[in-house]
């Protein structure tokens, strides 16, 4: 764990110096910069992928070394390309229009108005505040209004001078891709009513660690959350943490409720606060959640969003926290396993490339998401033993995975060569892909999950 010669700056929440080593993959290119064919014989830039925990506020990092605007200036990945993650969210809207009843929703990291299309069938006022100038251009397509910008401080204070502070602002799978935490926290709160609710969705830090799910950590992804280190966070930028939610979404994640200071003490009004909000996509909030541990099904039963009487944190919050506690997340001890897990995943994904390459089997993959690109890297693995792999994006055909220069094609791909095995990149979309893989089976093929533990199996049955 000890790191003394990181030459890392320091902690980019609290500036702390002392930063424990938790693992390193090496060095790889950013995960999303898919190549194209006149670029394969171009040399690509590899970046350090080492994770470490700051020892103070105990946030989880990598140094900022590559730059927001280098990812997702022009961006490769549209949510509503998943079917789950669109009932997902729609869930969600349902539910928070029902029991807020917001009258402006602003959405941060909107993306393709994956979200705020729902807002908009229910006639809410929304905007979107989305970065990448062509994933916003597909949102607009869809009738939601989307602002091109990175969120500051000074941006959401410009958006709320123009539009009005917002009742509910959103934030899903963005918390941790930005590497000035407390700046975008700031720009938050400016985004929010004085009396106004921010609902974060980000990956879970103890479901990650339990299960190896090493395969998320990459580039773009620049800290990496536990509840305390969230609670921190929020509070850098004037916001409290009064709620939280576990749900199944990217191998288990969080959904945070944060009020503005002020707001979180007292209590909120009976027709105000989300109660009872469902988890996304309809299911409970961990029914589905593989970590991080099988008694680890939500802090109470009715894990269901912000209680309407809420003074303060709940006592959901704290239950979490202590869970953390005794994981040993709040100190060293709940990281020194890790790497052997990582190492683990890697050898027995191989060991099965390898064998089934000698008995004369194809295994193509399914899906290039930017976790995929990790594993990959990771593992070494090239063409002789992943043929292709295929994805539902067409902004992706004919590109290739960054560093292993895997060809990506489309999905149709696999009905016609047929092969053995199918190995799935976003495992954490087990359900819905096997659904969609199902006839794999007619000609006897197989799905391959390598995590959070390598497992084959037979599709349909």
């Amino acid at each position: 764990m000890n790191d003394p010669s990181s030459g890392v700056a320091g902690c980019r929440l609290c500036g702390a110096k002392d930063l424990a080593s938790v693992v390193d993959l090496g060095a790889t290119p950013p995960c999303e910069l898919f190549l194209t064919a006149d670029r394969l014989d171009a040399p690509e830039l590899t970046y350090p992928l080492h994770l470490r925990v700051c020892r103070e506020c105990r946030l989880a990092q990598l140094p900022p070394l590559i730059t927001p605007e280098e990812t997702f200036t022009e961006y490769a990945y549209f949510s509503s390309y998943s079917d789950s993650w669109v009932r997902h969210a729609k869930a969600f809207v349902d539910a928070a229009v029902e029991r807020v009843a917001p009258g402006f929703v602003v959405e941060v990291a909107s993306n393709d108005g994956y979200l705020l299309r729902h807002v908009v069938e229910k006639g809410v006022r929304c905007l979107g505040i989305e970065p990448s100038a062509n994933v916003g251009d597909a949102a607009r397509e869809k009738g939601v209004p989307t602002l091109t910008e990175f969120l500051t401080e000074e941006t959401g204070q410009r958006v709320r001078d123009e539009h009005g502070p917002a009742d509910l602002v959103v934030a899903n799978n963005v918390y941790a891709h930005i590497p000035d935490v407390v700046g975008f926290t700031k720009g938050l709160r400016a985004l929010v009513a004085d009396d106004g609710w921010v609902s974060i969705e980000v990956q879970y830090l103890a479901t990650l660690m339990e299960f190896g799910q090493y395969d998320t950590i990459y580039h773009e992804h620049f800290q990496y959350y536990t509840v305390a280190s969230a609670q921190r966070a929020l509070a850098s930028g004037g916001l409290v943490l009064v709620d939280v939610e576990l749900l199944p979404t990217h191998g288990g994640s969080i959904r945070l409720w944060a009020r503005p200071e002020g707001a979180a003490d007292a209590a909120a009004p009976e027709s105000g606060a989300p109660t009872g909000a469902p988890s996304a996509g309809g299911h409970e909030p961990s029914a589905e959640l593989r970590g991080p541990s099988a008694e680890l099904r939500g802090p109470s039963a009715e894990l269901r969003g912000p209680s309407a009487e809420l003074r303060g944190p709940s006592a959901r919050v704290q239950e979490l926290l202590d869970r953390e506690r005794e994981q040993g997340l709040h100190s060293d001890d709940g990281y020194t396993a890790f790497a052997q897990r990582v190492a683990k995943v890697r050898r027995d994904l191989l060991k099965f490339l390898i064998r089934a390459a000698e008995e004369g089997k194809t295994v193509v993959g399914y899906g290039a998401p930017g976790k995929g690109n990790t594993l990959l890297n990771h593992c070494g693995i090239r063409s002789d033993l992943l043929a292709y792999t295929v994805d539902r994006n067409p902004y992706k055909h004919g590109r290739y995975t960054p560093g292993t220069r895997i060809p990506i094609l489309p999905p149709e791909q696999i009905a016609e060569d047929r092969p053995d095995y199918v190995l799935v990149l976003p495992w954490n979309l087990r359900d819905e892909l096997s659904e969609q893989l199902a006839y794999v089976h007619g000609w006897g093929g197989r799905l391959v999950f390598p995590i959070p533990e390598l497992d084959v199996v037979e599709v349909g049955r």
